[in-house]
């Protein structure tokens, strides 16, 4: 027998939510997951990573105060086991919570691998459900490596609960999740590598200030590895594993007790049978219009790192997404996403933050525009505390005077890179932004000297 409802939503993250909690005040809705309900943010991504990296924090700020602010012989080390039981305190909730609050809104809730077996048909665990609308937000999934014992490497998730740190680690991948996890473990005391592919690491971001956060990775005791493929894997005589990669024609061996996938990841359609629904996709996503909704069949919308667009794959995107997807589902298509400029940040310790275009971008655009750009860590408000690894580019527009790019590395670049987002959303020039009489001393007042 099959199940009628308005809509169908597939995943439980922000995007999911957002859509199942505004829409079921009108409508039938039913929410189906594979996974815990929660979504990867809530669970084993931006807001627990949030708490190792405060971890990390908190043993560079003892190590750069000694000798100025506190004893050099004092020690500050991570209990990782207390660190990790710490963090479930904030993720342990969050399923039991979030169904408890689908319940009360009488939203259903199917849990299992779901498929489409019509246009507007879905059969989860033998049960068939039919939906007028039905919303796909079933996120990301770590890009498959196709190497050989691929089954002994530990993803992020895993990573995420592991209680005990291993004392070597290898993050596979120069990207977000490598370069953050790898900067709470080494601060934890773990020996970390990670391997890069490409030529450089951290391929969102300014060349520059990536450069300048790898050198300053490598004092740390993080080392770096480019231009090598991972090939395989094993467990060897000693329990250990053995990784072969090959950097620039060489085979070389490295060790470890935990090698953590951080290649990348990509939209999470294998299984969902999309083609039994005549739903348009490929390997960046599922094709959706300017409504977020399938260009193929107009029962179906998307949201979120599942979808086929240009924008970075980060929550407050997922979410900008689902409020759009909400708004067409009940008055009809006529909403329309609107990103601004979206600011992306590596919490690294210190922080890598973007927002805007870098040079290249600029260039190929036909900007006319200068480039501010200094090195901070003599300036005096990073001196104060001991920062020794802090710079910036900024891009300006010469006729408009308005800023084109962004690119902070510094302890707080997290929250001073929103302030550079608000000015570009609304076409700020740096005439406006100096006027602003900011805090001081604070980060936010340092951007007058950087304009």
């Amino acid at each position: 027998m099959t199940m009628l409802f308005d809509i169908l939503i597939l995943g439980s993250g922000p995007a999911a939510t957002r859509i199942a909690e505004q829409c079921a005040e009108k409508y039938q809705v039913a929410v189906i997951d594979s996974q815990e309900i929660g979504g990867t943010c809530a669970l084993h991504g931006c807001n627990p990573k949030k708490v190792l990296v405060h971890a990390a924090e908190l043993v560079d700020w003892t190590h750069r105060s000694k000798g100025q602010l506190i004893d050099n012989n004092s020690h500050t080390s991570i209990d990782w086991s207390q660190l990790i039981a710490f963090k479930e305190t904030f993720t342990n909730p969050v399923t039991p919570q979030k169904t408890k609050k689908f319940k009360k809104k009488n939203i259903s809730i199917f849990q299992g691998d779901a498929r489409f077996t019509g246009l507007k048909t879905i059969e989860v665990e033998g049960a068939e459900l039919e939906g007028e609308k039905i919303v796909i937000c079933t996120g990301a999934r770590p890009t498959p490596l196709k190497i050989s014992g691929e089954d002994l490497i530990t993803h992020s998730d895993q990573f995420l609960q592991t209680s005990r740190l291993p004392a070597e680690l290898i993050f596979i991948g120069g990207g977000y999740i490598s370069f953050e996890f790898a900067h709470a473990a080494q601060r934890a005391g773990a020996a970390v590598t990670i391997m890069e592919h490409n030529e450089r690491p951290l391929s969102g971001f300014e060349p520059s200030l990536v450069e300048r956060l790898g050198d300053y990775s490598r004092t740390l005791g993080i080392e770096i590895v480019l231009s090598s493929n991972a090939q395989s894997l094993i467990k060897n005589k000693d329990k250990k594993l053995q990784l072969t990669a090959i950097q620039k024609g060489i085979q070389k061996e490295y060790y470890a007790d935990m090698v953590v996938h951080g290649a990348g990841r990509v939209p999470a359609t294998e299984g969902l049978e999309l083609e039994r629904a005549a739903i348009e996709y490929d390997e960046k996503g599922i094709k959706v219009n300017q409504f977020m909704q399938s260009i193929s069949n107009s029962h179906v919308y998307a949201a979120g790192d599942v979808v086929d667009t240009d924008q970075p794959k980060l929550t407050p995107v997922a979410n900008q997404q689902g409020y759009t997807v909400v708004k067409n589902i009940i008055e009809g298509n006529y909403a329309t996403p609107d990103y601004g400029v979206v600011p992306r940040v590596l919490f690294t310790v210190p922080q890598l933050a973007s927002v805007g275009m870098d040079e290249d971008q600029a260039s190929e655009a036909g900007y006319n525009f200068k480039v501010q750009t200094d090195d901070m860590s003599s300036w005096g408000s990073l001196r104060k505390v001991g920062v020794t690894c802090a710079a910036y580019k900024i891009l300006i527009d010469r006729q408009t005077d308005q800023v084109l790019g962004a690119h902070l590395l510094a302890p707080d670049a997290a929250e001073t890179i929103n302030l550079f987002a608000l000015g570009m959303k609304f076409r700020l020039t740096t005439t406006d932004l100096k006027s602003v009489l900011f805090a001081f001393p604070t980060s936010a007042s340092d951007i007058r000297n950087m304009i």
